[in-house]
């Protein structure tokens, strides 16, 4: 979470400090469990210290859209701080790790360091403007495109938070998931990540990405990392 929110402006050591002390109760969720539900009110955030998880709503007839994926250092629901009433499922992907963090600890924490209610303030900032690019990349993006810039987007939030070595990175995201992601049926996803490694521009092993030649996988996704608001000099 220190190297995420360090994203938007170096904290100072009593800061990080002060995040370090943060009361904090460590859970072990398994693959594919909810971890929020909509209608929830809840009295706590999550943060996401291991695994993948998802945010993801349901229509009247059960299918499901996964609106954004959330990587270790996320605080999926940190909306919740302000708004009573979850109006989001979040749910793991993979095996998770998750901190409880009382909204008291955090509303708190913010009253004695405003910098810190900037910092997460601006996190939410971020988050929305995931959703509005993910909303483009349904709406008008052809599934080949699709499918390359979410593994474009992964690939830059992960190592902007020390988590890829040498253009590899794990992404525990099934078929399906990628499908509910996408707007695609599984069957789609298949045949595009099938295409994506005949042109060389992945290689998949089980649940490991590697990525031969980052310039074209961008343009075959055209992505623009703008919307991330990535610090430069962690990603580059």
């Amino acid at each position: 979470m220190i190297s995420k929110l360090e994203n938007s402006f170096p904290l100072s050591a009593e800061e990080k400090q002060a995040l370090l002390e943060l009361p904090i109760q460590i859970v072990d969720i398994k693959p594919h469990q909810d971890i929020v539900k909509m209608g929830d009110k809840p009295s706590q955030c999550c943060l996401l210290l291991e695994g993948f998880s998802c945010v993801y709503k349901l229509s009247l007839e059960g299918k499901r859209q996964i609106m954004t994926m959330h990587i270790p250092g996320d605080i999926p629901d940190l909306q919740s701080l302000h708004l009573e009433i979850a109006d989001i499922n979040i749910a793991s992907i993979s095996a998770c790790k998750v901190g409880y963090i009382q909204h008291k600890d955090l509303h708190r924490l913010c009253e004695r360091y405003p910098r810190l209610t900037s910092a997460f303030w601006r996190e939410t900032l971020v988050d929305a403007a995931i959703f509005r690019e993910w909303l483009l990349n349904i709406g008008q993006r052809e599934g080949y495109s699709r499918i390359a810039h979410l593994i474009c987007e992964l690939m830059m939030r992960l190592k902007a938070v020390g988590l890829t070595e040498n253009n590899t990175f794990n992404m525990p995201v099934t078929q399906a998931e990628l499908a509910d992601a996408t707007g695609m049926t599984p069957v789609h996803v298949n045949r595009v990540l099938q295409a994506l490694r005949t042109d060389g521009l992945i290689i998949s092993n089980k649940k490991q990405i590697t990525i031969p030649d980052w310039q074209k996988l961008t343009e075959a996704g055209e992505f623009d990392p703008l919307y991330l608001h990535l610090n430069e000099k962690k990603v580059s």
